[in-house]
């Protein structure tokens, strides 16, 4: 299995959880990127203390300030990483800032369901719209390559919650809201590596696990795996994707997930 080898990465939701793992993950990789964007709401805030500490002792993580509800936000985050890159391309832009709201189906509502897609589905979608010059120039950068998340890639969070098959967990939680917006990103995913194969970028959507973060305790009950266990796993499964892969659906193992 080969390592991830790239120059440049973007995590979204990077302040905690599985943003936060992953940013951890790639500045520890035994040849780390020359840059890793890792981006968040409120970079000052408290909620980044232990982010500002990792930028304190790695010159490569730049903090980007991202709120991606907000299409102003995303284009301005955008250009200030083409500046900083001055000319090369972002290899992989990891699109995981996410919520969920532990409704049952009886009390879901308009406003959460648009605020859930908003965040889930839709930001995803203009953050890729948004980096897709940064991503397409990565892949200029490596002509002939087959596709991979070495080259230029978009990863997509999704969860297993959005399978339709599978309907994992219901009992213990609806979230009517959350699983339709992971479906619909799941779509999303396979649109794009469809629309985008042609610019030589790879897209895939994985299911990192039920993970012990604060979103996956908000139904009171603790996940089984740890944030550590399920970034270690998806940095092989990344490394170890190729072409015949893109617009899958895979989990924190490499398995595939019923759509």
């Amino acid at each position: 299995m080969g390592e991830l080898r790239i120059r440049s990465a973007l995590v979204t939701g990077a302040n905690r959880g599985i943003g936060l793992g992953f940013v951890q993950h790639l500045l520890a990789l035994p040849n780390p990127p020359e840059v890793v964007f890792a981006a968040c709401r409120d970079p000052k805030g408290q909620r980044a203390q232990e982010l500002q500490k990792l930028a304190s002792k790695h010159r490569n993580l730049v903090i980007v300030p991202l709120e991606v509800t907000d299409p102003a936000s995303i284009k301005a985050a955008a250009a200030s990483v083409g500046e900083h890159l001055k000319g090369s391309g972002l290899n992989l832009l990891i699109n995981n800032a996410g919520i969920a709201k532990i409704n049952s189906l009886d009390t879901e509502t308009q406003k959460d369901m648009s605020e859930v897609y908003t965040t889930n589905t839709a930001a995803p979608l203009l953050l890729s719209q948004a980096f897709l010059p940064l991503l397409k120039k990565a892949a200029q950068e490596r002509p002939g390559s087959g596709l991979s998340c070495s080259k230029a890639a978009i990863v997509n969070i999704s969860s297993i919650a959005g399978s339709i098959k599978e309907m994992y967990l219901w009992e213990a939680a609806q979230c009517a809201s959350y699983r339709c917006s992971k479906a619909a990103l799941n779509m999303l995913t396979r649109c794009q590596s469809l629309g985008y194969r042609e610019h030589g970028i790879f897209c895939v959507t994985l299911h990192p696990g039920w993970v012990q973060t604060d979103m996956g305790t908000a139904g009171g009950h603790t996940p089984p795996l740890t944030v550590d266990a399920s970034i270690g796993g998806m940095m092989k499964v990344l490394s170890s994707l190729s072409e015949k892969d893109t617009g899958s659906f895979l989990d924190w193992e490499g398995n595939v997930v019923p759509w």
